[in-house]
């Protein structure tokens, strides 16, 4: 569904990603694993057409990624993106009201699986609310593809797990096409079909997380450690 063939992404003097190919087939979660500044949040924004490559393509179904891919991509960024003085539930309907796709029925059950209050303003939430938040908002859109950028990013543990509930019981299996980019990978290796690993804007390794348990006797976290201390390695 989504590839990127031998794709280099610039900023300045600075390399991002460089002589990246990577492919994404619909219907599996994807891990992209890696430090900070590894490259992960610039493929998930490559991804979204929010930023185009030096050079090298990154295509959706056979056809150049644009910015007119925004109404098949639903992305959770790092960064918090909120009107401060709206509600829980005035966040929801203005989305509702951006997003033809976007489900306000999943949105309020999200809402209630999260124990939100949809009365209380966005600016009093605590971090973890928001982090809820934004992911209600994200899977709410029913996209072909959903982008998750560190959706655990200063999350306690128990709103960890409320996420990683949220993504098996929400997610279209079979019909998204869902990536992770994340460096807490205990959390959400139950989940995954696949894992990239991404070390200063190259792919390191990449593996089929099922063949990888039964075939190796590996979790993705031992894998992780071992191709990172032998070089690289692909499955």
């Amino acid at each position: 569904m989504i590839r990127f063939h031998n794709v280099t992404k610039k900023y300045g003097h600075e390399t991002a990603l460089e002589h990246t190919s990577i492919q994404f087939k619909k219907g599996k979660i994807y891990g992209l694993l890696g430090p900070n500044g590894s490259g992960k949040s610039t493929t998930l924004k490559m991804v979204a057409g929010l930023v185009l490559p030096s050079s090298g393509e990154v295509m959706f179904k056979g056809m150049q990624v644009t910015r007119k891919i925004a109404d098949k991509v639903s992305y959770l960024t790092e960064l918090d993106m909120f009107y401060e003085a709206f509600t829980v539930e005035g966040m929801i309907r203005f989305y509702a009201s951006q997003f033809e796709d976007f489900d306000l029925e999943k949105a309020n059950e999200l809402t209630a699986f999260m124990n939100l209050d949809a009365n209380k303003k966005i600016k009093h939430l605590s971090k973890g609310n928001r982090g809820r938040l934004k992911l209600i908002l994200t899977l709410s859109r029913n996209t072909e593809v959903l982008l998750l950028d560190e959706p655990f990013s200063g999350l306690d543990p128990m709103v960890r797990d409320s996420i990683v509930k949220s993504l098996i019981s929400y997610i279209d299996f079979g019909n998204q096409t869902v990536i992770i980019a994340t460096h807490e990978i205990d959390e959400i290796e139950a989940i995954l079909d696949e894992a990239y690993i991404i070390h200063d804007g190259k792919i390191e390794g990449h593996c089929e997380v099922e063949k990888l348990r039964e075939e190796e006797g590996l979790s993705v976290l031992q894998w992780l450690k071992k191709t990172t201390a032998g070089g690289k390695r692909e499955e």
